[in-house]
C-alpha cells in the first residue's frame, strides 16, 4: 500500500496564563493507504490535539506547532503545518475529514441536514446546481441509513436520535471521498447497540471510499472491533506501536499493560478485580523530566534515575515499538492484557 500520511517529530504547545502546555511532544507515524489505525490513551495524552493538527484546526497565534505533517494530495505530499489558510481550506474535506465527538455540537441548529451535506459538497464543487446537490444530499443520507432521506433531508438536526445525527455528521465528512478520515470519540455517549452500528458503518463506508481511517478512543472494546494497527499515546508521546492482535495478546509498555487490565473483559469473573494504573497523568506544563511515565511506574523503582533522566525513544521489542528503558526480556514477560 502507498503512504498517505506521514508525520514527523510533531510538537503542539499552547500558551495559558499558568504557562506553556505541551500537548504533543515529539510524534512521528505513517499511515498508508485504506489502513485503519487506532490512536489510545488517557484524556490528555495528545490524541485530538494530534488529529487536530492533521486536519490544520489549530488557530494562528494560539499554538505553536514544529515538525511536519505530510498528506498526500492527488500524488504530491503537501504539509499541513506550513499551508497557507486557503491551501487547508482546499484539502480540508476533500483530502482528509473528520468526524466529531459531538455530533450536536458539530451540526449547525439553524441548518436542515440537507442544507448542511450540500454546504460540504458545494465548497469544492462550487459549480454544482442547487437540484444536484439536493441529489447528493439525498443520496448521502441513504448510504448511511436514514431511513426515508426525501422526508428528513429538510429536517434539523434537533429532530434526529443521538445515533441518527453521527450518521449524519459521517455523510457530511464523506460526501466528498476523502482519503482519509479521522473519528474522534465517533461512540461517546451511544448505547451499545448504536455504538456497534455506527463503528459498522464507518468500516463499510471505508471500503467503499477506500479512505485510511485514524480513529482517536479511548475504548479499547472499538479497537479490537475495526482497526488493525494501534498507537498507545502518553503525555503527548506514542509510548507503543503495533498491530491490535499482538498488542492485546502481549502489551510491550507497562502503561499498555496498565490500560488492558483496566477495562473488563468477558473473560473476567466477579472475583477478578479491575487493576487501575496507580497515580495521575503528568501536568502537561510541568512534566517530569525522563520518561513521563516513570512516576507512575514500577520498572522505574528498579532502572531509577535512567527513567528519571532519560526520555526513551521508540525501538523494536518482539513484534511492536516500545519506549521504556527495561530490557527486551522483562518487556516481552509482561503477559497480555485481559479483552
Amino acid at each position: 500500500m502507498s503512504e498517505l500520511l506521514r508525520i514527523e517529530d510533531l510538537h503542539v504547545s499552547f500558551k495559558t496564563d499558568d504557562g506553556m502546555v505541551r500537548a504533543v511532544d515529539g510524534v512521528s507515524l505513517t499511515l498508508n493507504a485504506g489502513e485503519t489505525v487506532a490512536i489510545v490513551g488517557e484524556s490528555g495524552s495528545g490524541k485530538t490535539v494530534t488529529s487536530l493538527s492533521v486536519m490544520g484546526l489549530h488557530k494562528k497565534g494560539q499554538a505553536e506547532i514544529s515538525g511536519s505533517i505530510s498528506l498526500s494530495d492527488h500524488g504530491t505530499f503537501k504539509d499541513v503545518v506550513h499551508l497557507s489558510d486557503d491551501e487547508i481550506r482546499d484539502i480540508r474535506g476533500r483530502a482528509v475529514a473528520m468526524i466529531f465527538q459531538d455530533p450536536l455540537t458539530a451540526l449547525n441548529p439553524f441548518y436542515t441536514v440537507g442544507n448542511q451535506i450540500a454546504e460540504a459538497y458545494a465548497i469544492h464543487h462550487p459549480n454544482t446546481s442547487k437540484r444536484q446537490l439536493r441529489e447528493i444530499a439525498l443520496e448521502s443520507l441513504h448510504k448511511v441509513g436514514i431511513p426515508e432521506p426525501s422526508k428528513r433531508i429538510d429536517q434539523y438536526p434537533h429532530e434526529f436520535s443521538g445515533g441518527m445525527r453521527q450518521r449524519i455528521v459521517i455523510a457530511i465528512a464523506l460526501v466528498n471521498s476523502p482519503k482519509l478520515l479521522i473519528a474522534d470519540e465517533p461512540t461517546t455517549a451511544l448505547d451499545v447497540t448504536v455504538q456497534a452500528q455506527i463503528l459498522d458503518l464507518i468500516a463499510e463506508m471505508q471500503q467503499e471510499h477506500g479512505s485510511a481511517v485514524i480513529l482517536i478512543t479511548h475504548d479499547l472494546g472499538v479497537v479490537a472491533e475495526i482497526t488493525q494497527r494501534l498507537l498507545v499515546m502518553y503525555a503527548g508521546n506514542i509510548v507503543e506501536e503495533a498491530l491490535v492482535a499482538e498488542a492485546f495478546a502481549r502489551p510491550t509498555h507497562p502503561y499498555t499493560q496498565g490500560l488492558l487490565r483496566s477495562v473488563k473483559s468477558l473473560e473476567s469473573t466477579r472475583h477478578n478485580q479491575l487493576e487501575p494504573i496507580p497515580g495521575v497523568p503528568p501536568s502537561l506544563i510541568n512534566m517530569p523530566s525522563g520518561c513521563a511515565f516513570h512516576p507512575r511506574c514500577s520498572f522505574a523503582q528498579e532502572l531509577g534515575e535512567q527513567c528519571a533522566q532519560n526520555r526513551p525513544l521508540l525501538r523494536k521489542v518482539g513484534q511492536s515499538r516500545t519506549a521504556c528503558h527495561a530490557t527486551d526480556d522483562v518487556l516481552l514477560s509482561l503477559g497480555a492484557g485481559q479483552l
